[in-house]
């Protein structure tokens, strides 16, 4: 680690009759000593300063060597003030119980097999919260010598904000009492019908019994459909999600989407498909495209208004103009004409839950099961296969979702 890590906050000049120790509390020797020339090295050109985490790294004898921005941002101490001090000094780490993790811990003492302490919430002095992770630095091995005590040649923390961690949890929550309220509503119609009918079967006529068991059917095809929503967000948020590529016809898949709108109940004249000349050859995930259309389809069908126009034409990655050169890319827009989503709503339609109200109290982003997963899971479906997509009002007035997908080859 020692050779990954630099920084130019280690540089810091000493300043003059700075005294060189003390004894703390604690027992250790604390203070300030002169510190080797020029920065610590990282082996290329890299700097600590330039690292998402904040990292500190102390010396053998637990003086900080390098302080790196996040560090000072976290902290809100002033490298060049700490740069040369005792660690345990200028991090006085407790755990949630007010112990000092240093006493504790004893990273200089301790076992002498040890490598590194995992990801833990500790507290600074004000109280706050702060995930540290340590690792250690020791000295190799002697040829021949497969015991004994390494000394500690670094100390090297990282340190992060506990905000995002926050974030995650909320998060978490949120997910959790979705799913328990979508998934309540269902199993009792389930569970309520089901009963029903098998209690007082004979009482019922053909065409009661069908209405009942259509019910069933529904609610357990939604619960179906949240479960799929939900392996999907864990897939996408573990970086898990496969794409299966094969040759496309995307206008053909689109036509097929609409075609399915029709057959269960929508208006023919409602869906207009527009598919320009000169698409490239596009090797994707069938299944993951048909999810992605079915998904923005049914969002323009439920939330926006007048006709839902589809339309494929070519596209070049870099942002070129597809006439220009030969199109790498294929281009989707679905429009609509309802309201539309305002500029400064429109970054937040991709995030887990979100819903708005663009008209009539009706949800944007809100559909199938209601969990407001839809938009996020079309997002992560289309990124998986190396595209992008975004929201924007459409020529015609409504919202247009536009994506982007490369065009791909059958060994990609």
């Amino acid at each position: 680690m020692d050779e990954l890590i630099s920084s130019r906050a280690s540089s810091a000049p000493q300043p003059a009759g700075t005294p060189t120790h003390r004894e703390t509390a604690n027992g250790h020797v604390s203070g300030t000593s002169p510190l080797p020339e020029g920065p610590v090295p990282i082996g290329s050109l890299v700097f600590a300063d330039e690292l998402p985490d904040g990292v500190v790294v102390a010396d053998e004898v637990g003086r900080i060597v390098v302080f790196n921005r996040v560090a000072a941002r976290l902290t809100r101490l002033d490298p060049a003030e700490v740069i040369g001090k005792f660690v345990f000094d200028v991090l006085p780490l407790r755990d949630a119980d007010g112990r000092d993790w240093w006493v504790y811990a004893d990273p200089y003492h301790g076992l002498p097999t040890r490598t590194r302490h995992p990801e833990r919430s500790l507290y600074l002095a004000d109280g706050t919260e702060i995930l540290v992770s340590v690792g250690y630095v020791r000295d190799p091995r002697p040829k021949g010598v497969t015991c004994g005590a390494r000394p500690v040649r670094r100390l090297v923390i990282s340190l992060r904000g506990a905000q995002q961690r926050e974030r995650m949890e909320r998060s978490r929550a949120e997910l959790v009492s979705t799913v328990a309220h979508e998934l309540r509503s269902p199993l009792t119609s389930v569970k309520g019908f089901t009963a029903t009918l098998l209690a007082k079967w004979g009482r019922f006529t053909d065409d009661q019994k069908r209405v009942m068991l259509e019910t069933v059917n529904a609610d357990a095809d939604r619960v179906t459909r949240l479960i799929t929503e939900l392996l999907d967000v864990s897939r996408i948020e573990s970086g898990r999600m496969e794409v299966h590529r094969q040759l496309v016809d995307v206008p053909d898949r689109a036509r097929k989407i609409i075609a399915g709108r029709v057959a269960a109940g929508d208006a023919e004249d409602r869906f207009r498909l527009e598919a320009r000349s000169g698409l490239p050859e596009t090797w994707l995930d069938a299944d993951k495209i048909d999810q992605i259309l079915g998904n923005l389809v049914e969002n323009a069908v439920r939330h926006g208004a007048g006709i839902v126009t589809v339309v494929v034409e070519p596209a070049r990655l870099d942002g070129g103009a597809a006439s220009a050169d030969e199109p790498d890319a294929v281009a989707v827009s679905v429009r609509d004409q309802g309201e539309g989503i305002s500029p400064e709503v429109a970054p937040r339609v991709f995030r887990q839950f979100w819903r708005g109200k663009p008209r009539g109290g009706s949800r944007r982003g809100q559909h199938g099961g209601g969990t407001g997963l839809g938009l996020y899971i079309v997002k992560g479906l289309v990124e998986a296969h190396g595209g992008t997509i975004g929201v924007r009002r459409a020529p015609g007035g409504g919202a247009e979702f536009r994506f982007i997908v490369p065009a791909g080859t059958a060994a990609a």
